[in-house]
């Protein structure tokens, strides 16, 4: 079942987005980001207690059953990435223009994150739908999974060294730092039992651009209405929604 709720902002003149979503799930990079374009927009509950996200009505936007969703332009788009994506170039913010000659090297950085990073998170996070269940497997496949973790979390932490302004692309955040703060703050949390293993402190770019993120009031006003507060990436703690579970 879904659960509506809306998030009244400056309006806009182009249809509805509606954000299908769960509290901490990688809607939460989304939402972001709307604030931070300071667009009106509707949320969803998916509630993964009871497995919305494999109902009948979700699969209908999302074949793959995964959160999130976004409709834009009155269409369901699905895929992380592709959605930061739309909602930037359609709002001309928080991205590099396609007429800028930074912008192969934007969608590098953005499909690196997302085919590479992330789905190594979503790896370790969840091992049992990759691997046997053998005890040993599980074990190497961890293992391994971790290492790739961290030496994509180096890449990025070198490229931060690298950049002026404090973000990847200068001195205002574009949809990449984002998505990399919230995959930061998730490899700190998850999984429950695995979170000491992940040398946080060896990422000191990464935690420098992440705490200027803190402090912007629009990523305050997203976190904060999925129950995520403190130091939601430096130093994060579980979140605890208003509505929904993360896990």
């Amino acid at each position: 079942m879904f659960v509506s709720g809306c998030q009244r902002m400056r309006a806009a003149e182009n249809p509805p987005i509606t954000l299908y979503y769960a509290p901490d799930n990688a809607s939460l990079i989304v939402r972001l980001l709307l604030e931070e374009l300071g667009l009106t927009y509707e949320t969803i509950l998916v509630d993964r207690s009871v497995n919305a996200q494999r109902s009948e009505q979700y699969l209908s936007l999302n074949p793959d059953g995964l959160i999130p969703v976004c409709i834009i332009n009155d269409e369901p788009v699905f895929e992380t990435a592709a959605i930061l994506l739309a909602l930037a170039d359609k709002y001309e913010g928080l991205t590099v223009s396609i007429d800028d000659k930074r912008r192969p090297q934007f969608l590098k950085w953005l499909f690196f994150l997302s085919n590479s990073l992330h789905g190594d998170l979503i790896q370790r996070f969840y091992p049992e739908k990759y691997v046997d269940q053998h005890p040993q497997a599980l074990k190497l496949f961890t293992k391994n999974t971790l290492a790739r973790t961290h030496r994509r979390f180096s890449v990025f932490n070198s490229a931060y060294r690298d950049a002026r302004g404090g973000y990847l692309f200068g001195s205002e955040p574009t949809i990449i730092d984002l998505y990399l703060a919230v995959c930061f703050r998730w490899a700190q949390l998850y999984p429950l039992d695995g979170r000491a293993d992940f040398a946080a402190g060896e990422y000191t770019e990464i935690t420098v651009m992440v705490e200027k993120l803190e402090r912007r009031p629009a990523i305050k006003r997203g976190c904060e209405k999925e129950g995520v507060t403190g130091m939601f990436f430096s130093q994060p703690d579980y979140c605890d929604p208003p509505e929904g579970v993360a896990l």
